[in-house]
């Protein structure tokens, strides 16, 4: 597949933020007297917006009726503009599919369920932002994924058709989010979901490394890929 638009999710796709959301979340939750979490632990609750990210942090250690979310809410976004890319770090090999695609030309895009502002602070701090067309999070006026409303805008922008526009995520969302919409998904092994999770939603490929996602067309979904062990960060 040659794809003429590509969305991108942006926390365990393209980058391992897990540690700056982790230390801002904790930051957060001892300002008001609450248990912490592990960096691991942290990564089962990212992937639905940073309000989900909240409310999972205080399930399993106190009653709702204890903490006022919404207020733990601010004080993680706060926390985390602040410090917003300390250890982030791409993944190993994202920059190069980046300049690849970007050089072909085709139209990149990021869609993801992070705060729209906070990704954009972060593709800016990493140099990331020239690279694409269009980011698009929560609060910047669509459903958050996987509803495919803010897809189906991008593509209607850019003039594609959906069966043009490929997902690259490392989500459920993601992968629910392209078939609603149309859109091919190639699902990346190396993120925040388990590859199990991932192989049930049966996205059209399991990709194991980034570079692989300029070669799909001879990489249709088969059996079950390993999961690599490498990280940056």
């Amino acid at each position: 597949m040659v794809p003429k638009l590509v969305l991108f999710d942006l926390d365990g796709t393209l980058v391992d933020s897990a540690p700056d959301i982790a230390a801002a979340l904790n930051a957060a939750l001892a300002e008001i007297g609450q248990p912490t979490h592990s960096v691991g632990m942290v990564t089962t609750y990212v992937g639905d917006g940073a309000a989900k990210l909240v409310e999972r942090s205080i399930r399993s250690t106190s009653p709702a009726s204890e903490v006022d979310q919404a207020a733990l809410l601010e004080r993680f976004k706060a926390q985390y503009a602040a410090n917003v890319c300390v250890h982030t770090r791409l993944y190993p090999g994202v920059l190069e599919v980046l300049e690849a695609l970007h050089a072909r030309p085709t139209p990149l895009a990021v869609l993801t369920n992070k705060p729209g502002d906070l990704a954009r602070s972060l593709l800016r701090a990493l140099t990331l932002d020239r690279f694409f067309a269009d980011v698009v999070g929560d609060g910047d006026g669509y459903a958050r994924k996987p509803s495919p409303e803010a897809a189906l805008a991008l593509v209607a922008k850019h003039e594609v058709g959906p069966a043009d526009t490929l997902v690259v995520g490392d989500g459920i969302p993601d992968v629910r989010l392209g078939r609603a919409a149309g859109c091919r998904v190639a699902a990346v092994a190396w993120g925040y979901t388990s590859l199990e999770g991932l192989a049930l939603e049966r996205p059209d490929w399991i990709v194991d490394a980034p570079g692989e996602l300029l070669e799909l067309g001879s990489r249709r979904r088969d059996g079950n890929p390993r999961r690599p062990s490498g990280r940056c960060g």
